[in-house]
């Protein structure tokens, strides 16, 4: 019976200071998160007005062209990536500049339809994922991830009632009782039906944040995470052409070898080499062709298809989408929105907790000091019993 008691007062004590230690990144993250999960629908509705022009009954422009008539009208901009849908094909071609400018182009003429900066949700995927700190902000959100998760299995430590007939309120918050105990249940009892939920948001989360995460991912798939397959090296590498060629004769391979994608990224890597993704229509894990080039002489350096996927793989190109819930298609979505929500309240209905526990460990001093003290004025007033 003693080491359960001091079981649960280590339980207790952790999710305390734990929470108090990283509760108002918490709330930031879970926010943030709150928005971003209905990325694709906001950004939509921000950019209908330049997402589309009018439908022509004409052959689109090459991206050779489309980039050449780029460097003409932006000569200063470097490129990091751009964005061809092919779901419709009136959809303006999206580039982004180093300068954090996004430069929407006509695909039929390359014509500028809308120059603009990078929408709010740019901020808000940098807040959830580095604070705006940059390295340090991203190993703050990593290790308070880490953090939420201990909080969330010491807190379903705590939730678990210590005798079985008090099981069933465990379940229900009462909202017929005072402002203490209902702030009570909305974390005891919310904390509970959001945990699973959190732990799968919270774990898939920390899989973009630590190697050691993925390859434990990779171990327990029973298969080895792929870089895909390297490419022969060509005899001769084409140095002499434009970057315009370049990625036309990139883009244009890529297409014809491996059609029926409905969305195309081409991205500027850190290392300086190009990725380029084609995308392809699917109902459950991400089916992507991804292809790694030099930027210097357009030369395929590997590339990786996913019907070569194993399971590891398999799991990296869908952990983004279980992340967010659009793995679960809408449903999903709300699920993990509204999970998120009570992840965003659990800090602060936590704190009220701590804090009413300790205006009542303050007070309860002075209450015996009160009592002790009226309890002698009523001795004195009652008359004492002769000894005889």
């Amino acid at each position: 019976m003693k080491i359960t008691k001091k079981f649960m007062q280590v339980m207790r004590f952790s999710h305390l200071w734990l929470g108090l230690l990283t509760g108002i990144i918490v709330v930031i993250i879970s926010l943030t998160g709150c928005i971003y999960v209905f990325e694709k629908e906001i950004r939509e509705y921000l950019d209908k007005d330049y997402a589309f022009v009018p439908a022509r009954q004409e052959p689109q422009a090459s991206l050779g062209l489309l980039l050449k008539g780029f460097e003409k009208m932006a000569p200063d901009q470097k490129i990091t990536s751009i964005t061809i849908r092919h779901t419709e094909p009136n959809a303006t071609v999206a580039i982004n500049t180093k300068e954090h400018l996004v430069y929407y182009l006509n695909p039929y003429n390359g014509q500028l339809v809308k120059k603009s900066e990078l929408d709010f949700l740019h901020t808000v995927e940098e807040i959830h994922t580095s604070l705006l700190l940059g390295d340090q902000g991203k190993f703050i959100i990593r290790w308070s991830v880490v953090i939420f998760v201990l909080m969330l299995i010491t807190g379903l430590v705590l939730w678990f009632p210590a005798q079985m007939r008090l099981l069933k309120q465990a379940f229900t918050i009462k909202w017929k009782g005072s402002i203490k105990r209902i702030n009570y249940d909305l974390h005891n009892v919310l904390g509970f039906y959001a945990s699973g939920i959190l732990l799968v948001i919270s774990l898939s989360g920390l899989y973009f944040g630590f190697k050691e995460v993925k390859t434990a991912v990779s171990f327990f798939s029973g298969s080895k995470l792929t870089e895909g397959k390297k490419a022969a090296p060509t005899i001769q590498a084409d140095t002499a052409s434009s970057i315009p060629e370049r990625y036309e004769h990139m883009y244009q391979k890529a297409m014809v070898q491996f059609p029926g994608a409905s969305l195309t990224t081409l991205s500027i890597r850190k290392d300086g080499s190009i990725r380029l993704r084609l995308n392809y229509p699917t109902e459950w894990a991400r089916k992507r062709n991804t292809f790694f080039y030099n930027s210097e002489n357009g030369q395929l350096i590997r590339s990786k298809l996913y019907k070569d996927f194993n399971p590891a793989d398999t799991i990296e190109a869908s952990i983004y989408d279980v992340h967010t819930g659009q793995f679960f298609g809408l449903f999903g979505k709300i699920v993990a929105t509204i999970a998120s929500l009570i992840s965003a309240s659990l800090p602060i209905t936590g704190f009220i907790i701590w804090l009413k526990k300790g205006k009542k460990k303050k007070k309860s001093p002075k209450r015996r000091l009160v009592l002790s003290k009226l309890q002698g004025r009523i001795n004195d007033t009652l008359p004492k019993r002769e000894v005889c």
